[in-house]
């Protein structure tokens, strides 16, 4: 049964502030890709997205629970997921043919780049760092500085930005309505053949919240008191987990990210103004979303600007690294009061390794080869 996606429940917001450089989008864009060999290869029948949820443990998070009101806003169809998918690794969704969402969010990474900054259309460089954007929902903002409040109102942000994609949401319209293969699968999602921003944001957003990780080793182990674990990853497990150490203070829920922008004591002084140049509030000035830890094996290089290639140098810098700022997050200093003294942690090198080997046990091996989540063009 075809399933209609309500449009009235989102209202949108297209604005970004990026500290990327400003450069002008190709005008007109590039003509579409339309050559036999530039065609997504679907199955018959849909792959199953919408029956696919969380494991119970994330499910019934406390911290979790407000978040899980707002997901039917944009209930998840597995019509509109399939069209979504095509969208996400289409190139034809920039300027120049070049570049697709998926440039910047390989599978095999966890939806992550492997880059410290991600080329554009045109070879400019991003400003940040490119985020995984595996267990969306989970997250009451997205991008590092916030900006977006959900999957739907981030997905045309990287689309129009003058860096990434490079294109005008009327151009993209008129665009993809020239592309025959885009006819079927907005009316199976939508009921008609009309292409509007409105539902490539939907059909964005149903796929990028449809890439779910609940399935690692940690997963597994959760129901039978970790029996699965090995000596050193139990040892990690209590290092992560004991208030010594701080990291569940700020990794807390069972999506192992923050909810909330925050300094970390990267720098002294930031260079990158963070979630500042959203809210305008000085006391955000260098905050950046902690995010979530699973995958985090995969999704390096780490921190907003790419700075550590390793976990290990991650771990050396909550350990040893951390700088005087003045918007230091309390939970960061040894008088725990914002701006304080950095608290610094007296890791030995079989803690160290422990707290690695239980970040690795959130990998979630089946999210990143889940062929439903996987780019349909050809090579």
């Amino acid at each position: 049964m075809r399933i209609l996606i309500p449009l009235i429940f989102i209202s949108l917001s297209f604005g970004s502030c990026r500290k990327d450089p400003i450069i002008e989008p190709i005008f007109p864009p590039e003509p579409v890709d339309t050559t036999d060999s530039y065609f997504p290869t679907l199955p018959g029948t849909p792959f199953d997205y919408e029956n696919e949820d969380y494991a119970p443990h994330i499910l019934n998070d406390p911290n979790l629970a407000h978040l899980f009101d707002l997901v039917d806003k944009n209930q998840i169809t597995d019509e509109g997921a399939t069209l979504g998918r095509v969208l996400f690794y289409d190139k034809n969704l920039s300027a120049n043919n070049t570049i697709s969402c998926g440039s910047c969010h390989h599978q095999d990474k966890a939806f992550a780049d492997g880059l410290a900054f991600s080329p554009g259309f045109e070879g400019g460089l991003t400003g940040r760092n490119s985020m995984p954007i595996v267990n969306a929902q989970l997250n009451n903002s997205l991008f590092w500085d916030g900006r977006a409040t959900n999957a739907v109102h981030q997905s045309l942000m990287p689309i129009q930005d003058a860096v990434e994609m490079g294109m005008e949401l009327p151009l993209l319209e008129n665009k993809l309505s020239q592309i025959d293969y885009y006819k079927p699968l907005f009316e199976a999602a939508f009921g008609d053949t009309t292409i509007t921003s409105l539902k490539i944001s939907l059909a964005l957003g149903q796929f990028v919240s449809s890439i779910k990780s609940y399935r690692s080793k940690y997963d597994q182990g959760f129901a039978t008191n970790f029996s699965n674990f090995t000596a050193e990853e139990l040892l990690g497990k209590d290092v992560f987990f004991d208030g010594e150490f701080t990291c569940f203070q700020c990794h807390f829920s069972e999506n192992f990210g923050g909810l909330t922008t925050d300094v970390t004591g990267l720098d002294s002084i930031s260079v990158d103004m963070g979630a500042y140049n959203v809210t305008g509030d000085l006391a955000d000035v260098g905050a950046f979303r902690s995010v979530s830890l699973r995958n985090i094996e995969l999704t390096g290089p780490y921190m907003h600007d790419g700075r550590f290639e390793t976990l290990e140098e991650v771990v050396d810098f909550y350990a040893t690294g951390k700088k005087q700022h003045a918007n230091l997050d309390f939970r960061l200093t040894s008088d725990y009061v914002t701006g304080g003294h950095p608290l610094f942690f007296d890791f030995s090198n079989e803690e160290k390794d422990a707290l690695i080997a239980f970040m690795k046990t959130l990998t979630d091996w089946d999210m990143v080869a889940d062929p439903k989540f996987s780019d349909p063009f050809p090579e």
